[in-house]
């Protein structure tokens, strides 16, 4: 099993990002920082090719339910969904929650995470 989902698109990051987070709200998840990677490290003097944002992303609901399941999955809050171009194409793509839910060997937190999963796969299957 992959531990991302990753897709390509022909949009530009611009309209994948705006198109993500529209998907996003659909599914009651909420967008709570873009973070623009390439800009921070030529900020400190450092640099990528291409541009590279990370969305941290939440559902205030779902964050409760898996938190009050098991603390530790706390760690792997808020979910992470990556723009960025790879050699001029445009990616999207995550960390899958059953992954790193995987760790917790608890079933409770692993259909939790299965359900989540999906939703998110939704959205980012949305920007193609």
């Amino acid at each position: 099993m992959d531990f991302h989902f990753t897709v390509e698109t022909n949009k530009s990051l611009e309209e994948s990002i705006q198109t993500l987070e529209d998907s996003l709200k659909k599914e009651s998840f909420g967008v709570l920082w873009t973070f623009d990677i390439k800009e921070k490290l030529e900020e400190k003097g450092f640099g990528l090719e291409e541009p590279f944002f990370v969305l941290e992303v939440c559902n205030p609901k779902e964050a409760e339910r898996v938190i009050k399941e098991n603390k530790l999955v706390g760690y792997f809050l808020p979910c992470k969904i990556v723009v960025y171009k790879d050699q001029g194409i445009t990616k999207i793509g995550m960390p899958k929650p059953t992954s790193l839910i995987s760790m917790l060997e608890n079933n409770e937190l692993k259909a939790m995470a299965e359900d989540i999963e999906k939703r998110l796969i939704r959205c980012i299957e949305m920007t193609q």
